[in-house]
């Protein structure tokens, strides 16, 4: 099984054809406007481009189509002397979302990102794991992760990304962690189309590197509502079935509702910040935190508070008896850990 969102991402030659499905009159009509060789399909249409310009000048002119057309034609780009069987279809629409952020598509094509650390620790303030985080790469161009993987949604490239930034996780604990360290790393599950073949690459590098599963937390990053419960149900089967662990991020914010925890049932329930924040001095707060610990509890889960700032924060989180905690009272995300990497722990 072939996905395309997960596909390398092939460079636009100089030379070449592209192809267009399905077949529409108004598509049909610029193709002929410009003068350009073509062949016509049963199910889709040729162009042959000569040069770069000749193809980017054809699209753009295509990309002032009535919206609901340019949604709804695809596109395959093949240099010339490649096997056409190797180049993607994508949606008029993301090329024209990767021409208009190339620069990002640039960051995302040449892996211009790092991982960075955060610390995890238990109830004695010692480090127990980290979270690794997406970053610029050291003297690379700047970026926000979140506008990073929203672009990279709307050019149809969110899979490749989540990909790469899993790849990047864990061959960054094999340089700085030793065994027993958990290592939490993020998945959007909208970006595994089939459990199996998109987590292929993740369980090929961890056996690769010689990591022990057991060490590994995959964790939903859930930016969009869960609408295919049994989908995200076979993602965290596929993970479990690997020897791997799974967490739930934001609980108590968002779409991560306690709702959704209990139908999940993830190896570890992650309290979001927002809920964190101030929770000491905030009764409805603490009331929220111990319903989820209550939840949690039901069905063995882990609970770890994010985003812990202050003292009295951790203070009420440990007396309520969550186990782990995350935040910038113990350490902010860094490019490696705060011990050598090679003693044992």
């Amino acid at each position: 099984m072939n996905c395309s969102g997960c596909a390398p991402i092939q460079p636009v030659e100089d030379q070449g054809r592209v192809r267009f499905k399905p077949r529409h009159h108004l598509v049909s009509a610029v193709i002929h406007e410009k003068q350009l060789a073509s062949e016509t399909g049963v199910e889709d249409i040729i162009v042959f481009y000569d040069t770069k310009d000749e193809l980017l000048e054809l699209m753009h002119s295509l990309y002032i189509l009535p919206a609901d057309i340019v949604e709804a034609t695809s596109i395959s780009i093949t240099g010339r002397g490649r096997d056409e069987s190797s180049s993607p279809w994508i949606s008029l629409a993301q090329m024209r979302a990767r021409m208009n952020h190339y620069n990002v598509v640039d960051i995302i094509q040449q892996g211009q990102f790092s991982s960075h650390m955060q610390p995890i620790v238990d109830i004695s303030e010692k480090i127990v794991g980290f979270e690794f985080l997406l970053r610029p790469a050291p003297n690379g161009i700047h970026f926000q992760p979140y506008q990073l993987f929203e672009i990279a949604r709307e050019t149809g490239m969110h899979s490749f990304l989540d990909r790469a930034a899993r790849i990047s996780a864990i061959e960054t604990s094999a340089e700085w962690l030793p065994k027993g360290i958990k290592r939490f790393i993020n998945f959007l599950p909208s970006s595994i189309y089939n459990p199996e073949y998109c987590l292929s690459h993740t369980f090929k590098t961890i056996d690769r590197l010689h990591l022990d599963p057991e060490d590994f937390v995959f964790e939903v990053v859930e930016t969009e509502k869960i609408v295919n419960m049994d989908h995200l149900l076979q993602i965290f089967k596929a993970y479990r079935d690997h020897g791997m662990k799974v967490a739930l991020d934001d609980v108590g914010s968002g779409y991560s509702t306690m709702e959704v925890m209990s139908m999940l049932k993830p190896d570890y329930v992650k309290i979001d910040r927002s809920l964190i924040d101030c929770c000491d001095q905030d009764a409805a707060k603490r009331d929220q935190i111990l319903n989820i610990i209550d939840r949690a509890e039901k069905f063995g889960g882990h609970v770890l508070a994010e985003g812990i700032e202050r003292r009295e924060e951790f203070e009420f989180c440990r007396n309520s008896g969550i186990q782990l905690a995350q935040g910038y009272l113990f350490g902010k995300p860094s490019d490696r850990p705060p011990f050598d990497a090679q003693r044992a722990v």
